[in-house]
C-alpha cells in the first residue's frame, strides 16, 4: 500500500497524543480522558454525543447538553487547543429564514460539518416524530434555520465535507419512533440543501460481525483521502444487560460514495473504560467529529462515552487506512451502488 494521504487541511495545533495505550487497535485513547465531566455549565447535567471544528486558528463545537429536566439541546462552545472548553450559558439561539425565533422542542447528537464558506449544524429533533433537524452560519452568530431534508423517522444525519459531483451528499439512518432496534446507512442528495433525492443504501447493519449486529450510523464527517472517504460509525450490539455501541470504519468511494471500497470486520473502540462503560446510559463509545491534519496524517476523534462525557481519541492516516484494508470484508450490498 502507497502512502495514505488525508486531503484536507492543515492544523498544526490540533490535539495530540502519541500512542499510550497498547490496545491492538488502530485507534487509542487520550490519557487524560474525559476531556468534558458532568455538570459543564449552569442546568446542564451532562455533555455528549458532540461535534468540534477548527475555527480561526482555534476550536469551536456545538455540544449536546443534557439539561437537569432531562431535555437535550444544542449548546455553542469554544476552546484553544481542542480539550478544555468553555461553553454559552443558554442554548444555540436557532432563526427561521426570517430571523424569528424558530427552536426545536429538543435537539439532540449534532454534527458540524463546513462546505465551501458556509458552516452546516445537522441534528436529530422533533418533527411530529424523530428527524433530522439542519441550520447553517458563517460567523457562529446567527443560526439559521434551514428545511428539514426528511420526513420522520430519521436519525444520524452527516453531511459530506465537500460537494460531489456538484451536489451536496448526506448519510442518513432511517429509523422508527421508538429506540431504534434496526437500522442502515443511507446516502441522498441535494443540489441546494432543500430539495433531497436519489437516495442510495450504503451498507447494512452485519449480522457476522456481533459488535454491529443490531444497527449502524453514520458518526464524524468523512474524511477525504487518496483511498475514498474515510467514515467512523458507530455499530450496536444487543446484550442480556442492554445495547453496547462502538467505533467501526469504512472507506467509501471518492467520486460515488453509495459504493463501500472496505470495511473493518472488526471495532476501531469499543468500551473499555470506566467513563465509556459507567454512566447514564452505559457501554457507549459514540464518534461524531474529528480533526485532521494532512501534513502529519493525524486525526483527532471526539466521541461521547456512556451519554456522560465527552473523550478523545487519536490515530494516523496510515495506521487506521491500513488496519481497515487489512480486515476488510465487503458484502454484496455494501458493493453495488446501492438502487434497486
Amino acid at each position: 500500500m502507497g502512502k495514505v494521504q488525508l486531503l484536507c487541511g492543515n492544523e498544526k495545533n490540533m490535539p495530540w497524543q502519541e500512542r499510550t495505550e497498547n490496545n491492538n487497535l488502530p485507534l487509542w485513547r487520550y490519557k487524560d480522558n474525559p476531556i468534558i465531566g458532568r455538570n459543564p455549565v449552569k442546568g446542564v447535567a451532562r455533555i455528549f454525543n458532540s461535534a468540534v471544528m477548527p475555527y480561526e486558528g482555534k476550536f469551536i463545537g456545538v455540544f449536546r447538553g443534557e439539561q437537569t429536566n432531562g431535555v437535550p439541546h444544542i449548546y455553542l462552545g469554544r476552546s484553544g487547543d481542542g480539550i478544555s472548553w468553555n461553553f454559552d450559558s443558554e442554548k444555540i439561539p436557532f432563526v427561521d429564514e426570517n430571523g424569528e425565533p424558530m427552536m426545536p422542542s429538543y435537539a439532540y447528537d449534532p454534527r458540524l460539518v463546513k462546505v465551501e464558506d458556509t458552516y452546516y449544524i445537522i441534528w436529530c429533533q422533533d418533527f411530529f416524530g424523530a428527524s433530522i433537524g439542519m441550520a447553517k452560519t458563517k460567523d457562529f452568530k446567527k443560526f439559521e434555520r434551514i428545511e428539514s431534508p426528511f420526513i420522520p423517522f430519521n436519525r444520524n444525519a452527516v453531511l459530506f465535507p465537500r460537494k460531489i459531483g456538484g451536489v451536496f451528499k448526506l448519510l442518513s439512518r432511517p429509523s422508527d419512533s421508538g429506540h431504534t432496534p434496526f437500522g442502515n446507512i443511507f446516502i441522498s442528495e441535494s443540489p441546494d440543501m432543500v430539495y433531497w433525492g436519489k437516495h442510495r443504501h450504503v451498507m447494512a447493519r452485519s449480522y457476522s460481525n456481533w459488535w454491529e449486529s443490531v444497527k449502524i450510523g453514520g458518526g464524524a464527517a468523512p474524511i477525504e483521502t487518496n483511498e475514498g472517504w474515510l467514515l467512523f460509525y458507530h455499530g450496536v450490539s444487543g446484550t442480556c444487560n442492554g445495547f453496547v455501541y462502538s467505533i467501526g470504519g469504512a472507506i467509501l468511494d471518492i467520486d460515488n460514495p453509495s459504493v463501500v471500497k472496505y470495511r473493518c470486520q472488526t471495532f476501531l473502540l469499543t468500551p473499555e473504560q470506566w467513563y465509556e462503560e459507567r454512566g447514564f446510559v452505559p457501554n457507549v463509545v459514540f464518534p461524531c467529529a474529528t480533526i485532521c491534519d494532512a501534513e502529519t496524517g493525524r486525526i483527532a476523534v471526539y466521541y461521547g462515552a456512556a451519554d456522560s462525557y465527552v473523550a478523545l481519541a487519536f490515530t494516523t492516516a496510515e495506521e487506521v487506512v491500513g488496519y481497515i484494508k487489512e480486515n476488510s470484508k465487503v458484502t454484496d450490498s455494501d458493493s453495488e451502488v446501492g438502487r434497486r
